[in-house]
């Protein structure tokens, strides 16, 4: 069974990728990243019955070390000691046991105090019923979807009532949690073209399982994030990419993989301990910090306040995992910006329509300021048959994406004129 490790490309014998059913082979002294195998001899456990929940991170998640963490107080006793203790509000006559003997006189007029309140209760009637009119002519402030089995007419420029509020939110995280963009100038072992195998792969990942496309975003943004921060190796690339999809997948699906499963899309290079101990590496490095907006939450945004056909939607979403491929240059632009260049370039493939005003309005972008953006996707629209990593191309080819990725691009943009 081969190792699944980054490799450089200049270098010799080079391992071909093993590949998903109906893939081509990669061409000859590409780097490879492992991926998914076929007739695999032991499965990891499936995800079809009612599993454990998964655990967020591995023990001890403050990374204390063994001095502070779990350490007994001088004097005391040394035992098992469990890691969080429920304190029981006690009441105030319970320091009575600590000052000895009550004395008989005050037992006794405390009982008779009990009796008479017990007494007093048993002889207390029941409250009459107090009739008021109820005014059914409101509207029940659930927004039900059937009233009176007729279903109720929802207007979906009515839903979203604080839409300005929501983006002007997300604004303001997405620049918290952008990664640096010259950060793999740092890096002295990694390469730009082996970060874009890693996310490559992780889309496949993301195929194999079925996970949601917003799972696949979040998890490119804690490798960027971390590697903003961290300095890797080239052979622990992978297990961060893991790590990072497996808390991707835990954030955002109802039921992600197992960590067992995530353990197997390596070929056992990992093993569950290794991954856990990375995913708590990486959950400190982002402080915990997981929910960062992403393209495509921006471009649902965008889909609301003008909407388009959903052959436009898919091209969009096409062209916003296109731009998580290469960090050099999208790692400068902000996902919001990134969506916008998105919606613009395919509303003008399929449409020959632009930036609209009413999400100018909305987002404050003019069409001249994406043009930079918008230039540099662009780019990576038309390049993106003859680009090494194929497996956004390979995903938006299918019928449920409207065949996206088949669509040719424009051979200019005339919009800036």
């Amino acid at each position: 069974m081969s190792q699944f490790v980054l490799r450089d490309e200049n270098q010799e014998n080079v391992q071909p990728r093993k590949l998903l059913s109906g893939q081509h082979a990669p061409p000859t002294g590409r780097t490879v990243l492992g991926v998914l195998q076929e007739n695999r001899g032991q499965r990891a456990p499936s995800r079809g019955g009612k599993q454990q929940a998964p655990i967020l991170a591995a023990h001890n998640p403050l990374g204390l070390n063994d001095e502070n963490y779990g350490r007994i107080p001088a004097g005391k006793a040394v035992g098992k000691q469990s890691t969080f203790t429920i304190h029981i509000d006690e009441p105030d006559c319970a320091n009575h046991k600590k000052q000895g003997v009550v004395k008989k006189s005050m037992h006794d007029e405390h009982l008779k105090q009990l009796n008479s309140v017990v007494i007093s209760l048993g002889q207390r009637q029941p409250l009459a019923p107090i009739e008021m009119p109820v005014n059914v002519s409101y509207d029940s402030p659930m927004d039900m979807s059937i009233v009176d089995e007729e279903e109720k007419a929802v207007i979906s420029k009515e839903v979203p009532d604080y839409a300005e509020e929501i983006h002007t939110y997300l604004r303001e995280m997405e620049i918290k949690c952008k990664p640096k963009s010259g950060y793999m100038q740092k890096q002295p072992d990694i390469t730009n073209n082996m970060r874009a195998i890693l996310v490559d792969w992780l889309v496949e990942v993301g195929e194999e399982y079925k996970l949601q496309n917003e799972t696949l975003y979040l998890a490119v943004n804690y490798i960027d994030r971390f590697l903003s921060s961290m300095s890797v190796l080239r052979g622990k690339l992978q297990l961060v990419g893991t790590a990072a999809m497996l808390l991707a997948a835990k954030f955002e699906e109802i039921y992600p993989p197992e960590v067992a499963e995530f353990v197997y899309i390596t070929d056992d290079t990992y093993n569950k301990k290794q991954v856990l101990k990375m995913e708590h590496l990486v959950l400190k490095v982002l402080s915990f910090d997981l929910a960062a907006p992403t393209i495509l939450q921006y471009l649902n945004q965008y889909f609301r306040l003008h909407p388009v056909t959903p052959k436009v939607e898919s091209l969009c979403l096409f062209l916003g995992e296109l731009s998580l491929i290469d960090s050099d240059p999208f790692l400068r632009y902000l996902p919001s910006v990134i969506a916008a260049a998105a919606y613009t370039i395919a509303n003008y493939t399929v449409n020959e329509e632009t930036w609209p005003e009413s999400l100018v309005k909305f987002t404050g972008y003019t069409l001249e300021s994406l043009k930079p953006c918008i230039s540099d996707l662009y780019q990576t629209y038309l390049s993106a048959a003859t680009h090494q990593q194929q497996a956004v191309r390979e995903k938006y080819k299918h019928a449920k994406y409207h065949a996206a990725s088949s669509i040719e691009p424009p051979e200019s943009l005339s919009i800036f004129s």
